[in-house]
């Protein structure tokens, strides 16, 4: 008994860490989620326009993108722990800003520094609890981030209606404010946590590496099989005795923009095609446009009072949580590629109904009940089907397919391309459904969701239970194909041309 705790206890150490680095991710949610309601009242106030709306919910992600693409070099220069405080200390400062909010520009200026570090964020928290992980939990550790972004998106929704009842000047101003509690005690505590060992391989610190994966595995053995593998994949001989080596400049990340955009080997470029992609295509689905303007997707549905409407955005929130919770656990099961199918399959059908029935609301005069409901059931199935899905699989993914060398920025560039589609949904949803109608939206999500399955099937291998290490392999498996069959063929021409 005392045997098998003791060998279960670096698995929990690792589940630990990746609890502790995932929070980071809550204040994302939270403030996704809290603006989402924040905007009522904002408007109220400072009577702003539709394009200013627009502006404030995506200049976030304009900045997330910069963000992401400065964290993956500072996270090859400064490690991946201290690269999650500094993120944190920019939500501090950005929670600080919008909770003063005396103005619009005060506002922007708040939410562009919290997108950087949501940039930092978004990039680090599941490369962390990646390269912590071993290759059997690596889904589940790796999609806590995104649990965790549910989690705090909810948590934003339900403080969108408990702090909606305080006079108007104060009740937003907290709302957006009090992020900062958390972000403080974030950046400090994450320095607790161990560094990555892989990060540490890199730098060639093997004995500091060889120390966090003895922590992090159930047992020396499993410590030892992981330490060789990190090492031969970082180009140092798996029997290497040294405490510290001096390795490339390539190794420990410079020079890997060249390698990843300007010579790529197929293999790195089937992974860079994969990452773009599925991120591309988790929010030009439009989640977004779900996420942050619900409250005005109900009252055109028919729902009127802002108690209703935030009542409605807090389904939504238990609805992502709920559908987060169970791919956790599945992640590591039934793989990557049958959850997304499954995920864009339910999406396809959930966005043709709210386009439907959105359609018929905007085209009756009278209130349709039946349509109503239908909006809400098609929009809390999205949301279920979307979580289920693509939501954690494109973190895991794009987080575990680049090698060890070209794995931070490679990672950064899939996330700079999730903001960027990001914040083009978020700052033109509202013109969008203006020019073809709020039900021809949703039909056009529904359309690129159809492209997104076809994507993923034509583009993306199974990666579950593949060792970090095995990633170059999996891409490349084409190559090898290939090589074989034209061995084969010259061996089968090469008689004929000697009789």
């Amino acid at each position: 008994m005392n045997q098998g705790r003791r060998q279960r206890k670096g698995s929990r150490y690792a589940t630990l860490c990746s609890v502790v680095t995932s929070m980071i991710s809550i204040i994302f949610g939270y403030d996704t989620g809290v603006m989402s309601g924040a905007l009522i009242f904002i408007r109220e106030e400072l009577g702003i326009s539709d394009t200013q709306q627009e502006l404030l919910a995506g200049i976030l992600n304009v900045c997330a993108l910069v963000g992401s693409l400065v964290a993956g070099r500072t996270a090859d220069i400064i490690g991946r722990r201290y690269t999650i405080s500094l993120a944190s200390i920019l939500f501090l400062v950005g929670s600080v800003l919008m909770g003063y909010g005396p103005n619009y520009a005060i506002l922007m200026a708040g939410r562009c520094v919290a997108g950087l570090g949501v940039g930092f964020a978004l990039l680090m928290a599941p490369i962390y609890s990646g390269e912590i992980s071993s290759a059997e939990a690596r889904g589940f550790l790796s999609s806590l981030p995104e649990l965790c972004i549910g989690i705090g998106i909810l948590l934003g929704y339900i403080i969108n209606y408990l702090l909606g009842k305080l006079p108007l000047k104060l009740g937003w101003r907290l709302m957006l404010g009090i992020a900062a509690a958390p972000s403080l005690a974030l950046a400090v505590g994450i320095l607790a946590m161990p560094e990555s060992p892989r990060w540490l391989v890199v730098k060639g610190h093997l004995a500091k590496a060889k120390k966090v994966l003895v922590k992090i595995s159930d047992s020396e053995e499993e410590a030892e099989l992981r330490f060789r593998e990190i090492k031969s994949a970082a180009g140092i001989d798996e029997n290497c005795t040294e405490e510290t080596v001096k390795l490339s400049r390539n190794s420990s990340g410079e020079g890997v923009w060249k390698e990843l955009i300007l010579r790529p080997s197929y293999a790195v470029r089937r992974m860079l095609i994969a990452a773009v992609g599925i991120h591309f295509f988790e929010h030009a689905t439009g989640i977004e446009a779900v996420m942050l303007y619900s409250h005005r997707i109900f009252k055109i549905a028919g729902v009127t009072s802002k108690d209703k409407l935030l009542l409605a955005t807090i389904g939504i929130g238990v609805t992502k949580v709920s559908c987060l919770i169970v791919a956790t656990f599945f992640l590591d099961k039934i793989g990557r590629r049958r959850l997304l199918f499954i995920s864009t399959g339910g999406m396809i059908v959930s966005l043709s109904l709210l386009g439907f029935s959105l359609t018929m609301v905007d085209k009756s005069h009278e209130k349709l009940t039946w349509a109503l409901v239908l909006s809400l059931v098609g929009t809390y199935v999205y949301v279920a089907f979307f979580n289920l899905g693509l939501a954690p699989v494109t973190w895991v993914y794009g987080s575990e397919i680049f090698p060890l060398r070209l794995r931070a920025q490679g990672a950064s560039i899939g996330v700079a391309v999730n903001r960027l589609t990001n914040a083009a949904i978020s700052m033109s949803f509202i013109s969008i459904y203006k020019k073809i109608t709020i039900g021809g939206a949703f039909f056009l999500f529904a359309g690129t969701s159809i492209l997104a399955m076809l994507f993923f099937f034509f583009f993306l291998p199974e990666t579950k239970g593949k060792a970090l290490e095995e990633m170059e392999m999996v891409f490349g498996q084409k190559t090898e194909r290939n090589a074989a069959a034209a061995a084969a063929t010259t061996e089968t021409t090469e008689p004929e041309q000697n009789a």
